[in-house]
């Protein structure tokens, strides 16, 4: 009985401890690589950085995933949080990205006590994150206010995994006789999750789409707000064939969902440079199941079956 009494106490003690670690761990590029940090297969920054921290982590280990959204191969490695002694304080672990001999790896550089001197330490290019399980989700609100003739009219604009709510305001005491301005905000917002095993026509990849079961193209696709900063430039240029020259820059190093291929068509007014756009986007497309979207950036069905000649010919 005094055996099992003095097991159960040390198995409490030991849960207690495990509860009580709340380690961090650090990860950043020596050559300012932007990189996406997966632990246990799950992605935790929003968008690729150059130094990442993770906090509240009370794992022994993790299974660390690095992607580099480029033609530098990811890393893949276990690390430990741990140096197999009893720890009494928690540690924040401190890993760099070297380039070893054109190799890209991941190395272990130090470990020091969490104070709260140090946690309140601010790094600028460190973005820092609580360490989440399960897989981030996405939610985008935009808020549009025009006035009209002394008319106020609000909307509000919410999505969360896909479900939309839209919430519209009038001042109705001003509103009357008066001709309304109808302002649309449109937004696009995904969440990312890994696998090692991939879903259906997806063996390896790292990103999964949500809703998606199609064939799989490229990796990762290109971050929301690269995208949009990508589309602001192509748009402040004068020429259509400028427009185009950089919009096959973009697309050529990028990997591209069909929601950003079309709004990318849409940017120009002739039916050939969008179907010309289509045809050399369908190389670095994420979702090709999804191709057939595009459809409705065309005018002319001629333009829509030489694109499905195309894509069926590759």
């Amino acid at each position: 009985m005094k055996n099992i009494i003095a097991t159960m106490l040390f198995a409490a003690i030991t849960l207690q401890t495990i509860v009580a670690q709340n380690n961090s761990l650090i990860v950043y590029s020596q050559d300012g690589l932007k990189f996406s940090l997966i632990l246990n297969g799950i992605r935790q920054n929003t968008q690729p950085e150059t130094n990442v921290k993770i906090t509240g982590l009370n794992a022994p280990n993790y299974q660390v995933k690095i992607i580099f959204n480029s033609k530098i191969p990811d890393i893949n490695q276990n690390i430990y949080l741990t140096d197999g002694a009893e720890k009494t304080q928690n540690t924040e672990y401190s890993y760099s990205i070297k380039n070893v001999k054109e190799n890209y790896k991941l190395k272990f550089n130090s470990t020091a006590p969490i104070t709260e001197v140090a946690s309140a330490a601010y790094i600028p290019e460190q973005k820092v994150y609580t360490y989440t399980p399960v897989e981030r989700t996405t939610q985008t609100v935009t808020t549009t206010t025009s006035n009209t003739m002394g008319g106020n009219n609000a909307s509000l604009g919410v999505n969360v995994n896909g479900l939309n709510m839209n919430i519209n305001v009038n001042d109705m005491n001003s509103m009357e006789g008066m001709n309304g301005t109808t302002t649309t905000t449109s937004t696009t917002t995904y969440s990312s999750s890994t696998t090692t095993s991939g879903g259906m026509g997806n063996p390896g990849n790292t990103y999964v789409l949500p809703g998606y079961n199609g064939v799989y193209g490229c990796p990762y696709p290109m971050e929301p707000g690269d995208f949009e900063s990508a589309k602001a430039s192509i748009k402040s240029k004068s020429f259509d064939d400028s427009k185009l020259t950089l919009a096959k820059q973009i697309i050529g190093s990028n990997c591209m969902l069909c929601s950003q291929i079309k709004e990318l068509m849409l940017l120009f007014s002739f039916e050939e440079t969008r179907l010309e756009l289509a045809k050399y986007a369908w190389h670095h497309n994420l979702d090709k199941g999804n191709y057939y979207k595009l459809n409705d950036a065309f005018t002319f069905e001629s333009s829509i079956d030489e694109l499905n000649q195309y894509t069926q010919s590759r």
